[in-house]
């Protein structure tokens, strides 16, 4: 009986000392932070990039982007604006206005409309996944040749490969989830 109460004490013990430790850094953090408030406490203004400029002997920046089943390879470079894929311009290759607006999507949220020329080579998929893989190797070498825009290339949601793909054909159905038509007769 008397273990129990000497291991219960000693419970109290150390469950008193915890809560000094935890005391003394809740009065350390108020301290910092008063001191934030004070304007005592120096906090640096514009934080480093934490990524390298990426670029190649020719000062091109490369990335691929996939969408689909499409792949696209990109570099890009300072220039007038002009897009070359697959060696055909913009207006040629993409030929809907559409899939023109969502290639040109990165430079219109990083401010940079027509400041890059970009050549690249696509391959697989259709026409609107090969538009989506342009758009996401354009964005992902936009952040590799200028690291400051990848905050709001990333915000737009850019950077990320769009995961949807076509669900693969199941055995015993028409398609993916489709029955067969019911016949009665």
């Amino acid at each position: 009986m008397s273990d129990n109460r000497q291991s219960l004490s000693d419970l109290g013990a150390i469950a008193a000392g915890e809560q000094a430790v935890a005391t003394n850094a809740q009065a350390s953090s108020d301290a910092r932070a008063d001191a934030f408030l004070a304007g005592q406490l120096d906090v640096p203004s514009t934080p480093a990039p934490l990524r390298q400029q990426e670029i190649d002997n020719l000062g091109r920046a490369y990335a691929t982007g996939r969408r689909k089943d499409a792949v696209a390879r990109v570099w890009i470079k300072p220039g007038s604006g002009k897009i070359t894929i697959n060696g055909r311009d913009q207006e040629v290759y993409f030929a809907r206005p559409t899939l023109r607006l969502v290639i040109n999507q990165p430079f219109g949220v990083a401010d940079r409309t027509g400041a890059y020329d970009v050549v690249c080579t696509v391959k697989g998929g259709g026409l609107s996944g090969q538009a989506g893989a342009v758009k996401h190797g354009i964005a992902q070498a936009l952040t590799k040749y200028e690291p400051v825009l990848r905050a709001s290339v990333k915000a737009a949601g850019f950077l990320t490969r769009d995961s949807r793909t076509v669900e693969r054909k199941k055995y015993g159905r028409a398609k993916a989830r489709r029955s067969f038509q019911f016949s009665k007769r």
